[in-house]
């Protein structure tokens, strides 16, 4: 497999009409606040401050567009924090719907999960409304490294048994599945089985 060009920073968007077209397959990063996006971002490229990280939840309110040669990633708002206003929710929402449906270069979505509390509520409401949309997922459960080893393997299995696919456990520490996301990002995303979210 080639090496990789260095990844870099190509520009941010608030909506749908003012993503670039880079023709190369673009890839969504969706999660909660404070689920680690930026840290993961950092790994995959083995950048310390290719995205920039913080301690305040929410910060995150543009997509942001990172190059990494033969693919793009698309960091997106996180969500599920409470400090972001209604208002401010529903209009990301509605943009974000606009962009699942529209944005012709998108080849798939990378949903974190934290894996100290995975399948949150608010974790299920996004799958469900990623799938209403029909896009390739794959499920990344992250900080894998700060909880014991029965932890995670619970953690693994009931996101397996709920969401029919077997996350890509990911430490952005350790670096700990940094190749296996880049491969399933270089070959394509794996179809997610929408029947097994029956009734979340």
């Amino acid at each position: 497999m080639a090496k990789l060009p260095p990844a870099k920073f190509v520009t941010s968007a608030a909506k749908l009409e003012q993503c670039p077209h880079f023709g190369r397959p673009e890839y969504a990063i969706v999660g909660r606040s404070n689920v680690g996006k930026s840290s993961l971002l950092n790994a995959l490229a083995l950048q310390k401050t290719l995205a920039k990280t913080s301690r305040t939840p929410g910060r995150t309110q543009l997509i942001n567009y990172f190059d990494f040669g033969p693919f793009l990633l698309a960091d997106l708002p996180g969500y599920g924090y409470a400090a972001v206003s209604k208002a401010q929710q529903e209009h990301w929402r509605k943009e974000l719907s606009r962009y699942l449906q529209h944005r012709e270069a998108l080849a798939g979505v990378v949903h974190l999960m934290d894996a100290r509390h995975p399948l949150t509520a608010n974790d299920r409401e996004m799958r469900a409304f990623l799938l209403q949309h029909q896009l390739p997922l794959i499920v990344v459960l992250t900080k894998v490294d700060d909880v014991k080893q029965g932890e995670l393997l619970r953690s693994v299995a009931s996101v397996a048994e709920e969401t029919g696919q077997d996350p890509l456990q990911f430490s952005s520490r350790t670096g700990k599945g940094r190749k296996e996301l880049l491969s399933l990002l270089r070959g394509g995303a794996p179809e997610a089985d929408e029947e097994s979210d029956a009734g979340v």
